[in-house]
């Protein structure tokens, strides 16, 4: 299997800040939520894809698969490689949460606790590690596992 490019640090940030007003209208977010109109199904598709595509980049693996139907999937995390039938770490949310994660509006602990994310397998957790994938300000953070060598945060990335 042919591995996809990481997505360029630019191209995440873009991608994110489309629908960072989106994100942040929802029910428990600064803005009431009829404020902010849903940005078109390809802007959020663009945003999940390429958040997906960054975490896969900056969490290699193949134990757990995060999932955000319906725009996409991804395996990330190391360690044992699931290969067949359905995997026992997996992540699942809806697009609004994932962006909210991706952008730092919520932390993963949160989500679960709150029931917008689904987290099962004791792997599972180990995506929260890696988020958010840029600060509140859509810069990348300066430190923790984003700005690892080889990572979204490391300059040369």
């Amino acid at each position: 299997m042919t591995a996809r490019r990481a997505p360029r640090p630019d191209e995440v940030r873009s991608a994110l800040a489309a629908v960072a007003a989106w994100v942040d209208a929802r029910p428990d977010g600064p803005v009431p939520d009829a404020a902010v109109p849903e940005p078109p199904r390809a802007t959020r598709a663009a945003a999940v894809r390429t958040s997906l595509a960054a975490l896969e980049h900056v969490a290699p693996g193949r134990s757990v698969e995060v999932r955000v139907p319906p725009f996409g999937a991804v395996h990330c995390v190391e360690g044992p490689r699931h290969t067949r039938g359905t995997p026992p770490n997996v992540v699942e949310t809806d697009p609004r949460t994932w962006c909210a994660l991706a952008l730092g509006r919520t932390d993963f602990d949160t989500a679960v606790a709150a029931g917008t994310v689904r987290a099962s397998g004791h792997r599972a957790p180990r995506v929260g590690h890696w988020l958010p994938l840029v600060d509140a300000d859509g810069a990348y953070p300066d430190d923790g596992p984003a700005s690892a060598p080889g990572s979204i945060g490391d300059p040369a990335w």
